[in-house]
């Protein structure tokens, strides 16, 4: 299982914010968060949101870290990205 997370670098609600993201499937996405005890709430279709307090536990947790622009390559590549037109 490989689930990825970029840099903190989206500001909302008083903090920054990451991506976390699977490159495999949904399903594989899901079980890491359910594991690492993310609540549902942070699932926004083919990610979870992530406060920057949060990313160092989910990178000990398993989470590999890339960059903004890799995290988005490999979930374009994946075929899972839903883009915000289609939303």
């Amino acid at each position: 299982m490989t689930v990825f997370i970029d840099p903190p670098l989206w500001p909302a609600h008083g903090t920054l914010w990451s991506h976390l993201v699977s490159d495999r499937s949904i399903d594989e996405l899901q079980v890491f968060a359910r594991a690492a005890g993310l609540p549902p709430r942070s699932f926004d279709r083919d990610h979870y949101d992530v406060p920057a307090s949060e990313r160092e536990r989910l990178v000990a947790a398993g989470a590999v870290p890339v960059s903004a622009n890799e995290l988005t390559r490999r979930l374009i590549a994946s075929g899972l990205r839903i883009r915000a037109k289609d939303r």
